[in-house]
This record gives C-alpha cells, structure tokens and sequence, in this order.
C-alpha cells in the first residue's frame, strides 16, 4: 500500500502539522525525499518557511486531513496533541486520513486515548516518537521508537525512515513507543542532572573544565549528556543544544507519571527532577537544556568553561 499520490507528479503526500525546533528539519527532510508535503502551523513564520521550501501550507490540520492519507505530527505537549487529532477542526474531522503518525512525546496515556478516538473515524494510529535532537533531525539520523499495528508501520516505514536511520517497532501495543521515549528521556535527563553536579564539583576543586570534560568522554564517566551537552554548548557557554528546559521537564514528569501508575518508586529520577524544577523556577524554561549547569555552577561559584589559553 501507499499513501496517496499527487495526480500531479505522482509523488507521495504526505501531511505534517507541527513546524518547531524538531518538525522543520523533519518536513525538509520528507521533502528531499521527493514526497509532496502539505503542513499546517499556528505559527505563520514556519508554514512560510517550510512553504519556501517546497511544502504547500494548509489552514488547520483538518484542511492537511482532506487531502493527506498519512499525516505526521510533532507537537510539543499532550493537550496540543488531543486537540490536534481530536478537537474542532482536527485531523479526525479529515475525510482522506488512514494512518496517524505522532512524533511527539506525550506518554503512553494520551498515546491510546487519541488512537481509540482515531479507531472511531476508521484511522489507524501509531506512536512513534523520536530522539536524537535538532541535529538528528537535520541529518535525518533520529531513533524512531513506533508501537502500533505492524501493517501501518510497513505503510509508513519508508517515511519514516527518511527522517530517521534507526526506525523500529518496538511492540504492537500503541503506547509502547512512548514508553520507550520517555524511558530514553528519563535516564538522559537524570544522567545531565549528575553530570552538572560532578563537573561543578571538579571546577570548584580546581580542574580545568575543558580537559576534565575530555577525559570524562574517553573514559567510563562519558554519556550522550557528557558529549553533547557539556563538550559542547556548555564548555562553549552557547548552550544551544536545541532542545528547550521546560520540555525535557515534561518528559520527566510524564515518565514519573508513568512509573508511579506501574507501581514503582524511582528515587533517583525524583531527585534529579528537583534540579530542573530549580532552573524552572529560575525562569529557565524557555531556555535550552544545557543551561541546567547554570544551577551547579551558582552553587559552587564557577564556571564550567572552556580554557581561553587559545584564543587570538
């Protein structure tokens, strides 16, 4: 099967709603991919610049709906997702769609109530959400996490897999993939919120920042937060990694959600989860992840910077 073709040029179309930090790169890439891409957004700067570069915008998800068999969302919160797919003008309301493709992170709760509210329209729902930030995005090198019915998957793994290298159906239950995300967030964010202490630490005692973060990334200290938030954006002071505070604060909640609905106790991610709490209350939201040292480095009086021996 395929989704539905433009008697125009014959290529896929696809729709997309949701244009921010993560669904841009990702409409680029569809669009690379030869796929004619009809998107909608309430911010008109990003429908014009997605316009601009080759996709048509449309006036509500349920406009993209009309026309697009498959449509993909990546939208940054649970509620903008029910409306989204549920609400007035939404995609259920939509007369061409058949297969739901959220690329968000929204829990494995809202996962199921918008695909049984989908299943009532006659559309086959997968969650599928990503990892691999901004830059994966641009690369087209995410992990793409989806659960669902594996013949939708079989329809919409080659889009998927224009956007990202490592695309996988992790179970049939929908949900599971954003069990998986949030899994996935949970122990990036909760290592991140370590690591600020420890590099803090070392900087208070006397380390140099820049090569106390280049020996943590070539021994058994080094994760993902280690090389791509400190190595980086931190040691640099840019702090732009791309992926805002307050979002990496939501995934944290809702896999702490998650876990206390399974009955479990998860001491050490509750812990960290009151350093992001700290930065929110700081007015730190808006801002990118990495900026979390900032509450370390104000506890121990310093800088985690890198050496400017070599500037000039």
């Amino acid at each position: 099967m395929s989704s539905a073709a433009d008697p125009r040029s014959g290529l896929t179309t696809l729709g997309f709603v949701g244009l921010g930090a993560m669904g841009a790169p990702m409409v680029r890439r569809l669009l690379g991919a030869g796929h004619r891409v009809l998107v909608h957004d309430l911010n008109a700067v990003a429908v014009a610049a997605a316009v601009s570069a080759g996709a048509e915008g449309r006036g509500s998800p349920a406009a993209v709906a009309m026309e697009a068999q498959v449509v993909l969302v990546s939208l940054p919160t649970p509620d903008v997702v029910r409306a989204v797919a549920l609400g007035a003008g939404g995609l259920a309301e939509g007369g061409a769609l058949q297969v739901y493709v959220d690329l968000s992170t929204t829990g494995a709760q809202v996962a199921v109530q918008v695909a049984a509210g989908l299943a009532a329209r006659g559309v086959v729902a997968l969650d599928a959400p990503v990892s691999g930030g901004v830059a994966g995005a641009e690369a087209g090198t995410l992990s793409v996490m989806a659960a669902g019915d594996p013949a939708a998957f079989e329809r919409v793994r080659p889009v998927l897999q224009a956007i990202g290298s490592n695309t996988v159906l992790v179970g049939e239950k929908v949900g599971l993939g954003q069990t998986l995300k949030l899994v996935n967030n949970l122990l990036a964010a909760t290592t991140w919120a370590a690591a600020c202490e420890a590099l803090a630490m070392g900087a208070k005692a006397g380390l140099d920042p820049e090569l106390m973060v280049g020996v943590i990334n070539k021994s058994s200290g080094r994760s993902f937060p280690t090389e791509r938030f400190a190595a980086g954006p931190v040691l640099t002071r840019r702090f732009d990694f791309g992926f805002r505070m307050e979002l990496m604060a939501k995934d944290m909640r809702l896999a702490l959600q998650e876990a206390e609905a399974l009955g479990l106790v998860m001491p050490t991610s509750r812990a960290a989860q009151m350093l992001y709490g700290l930065a929110m209350a700081g007015g730190g939201g808006k801002g990118d992840v990495t900026k979390l040292a900032r509450v370390t480095e104000g506890w121990a009086e310093v800088e985690i910077a890198a050496s400017r021996r070599n500037e000039g």
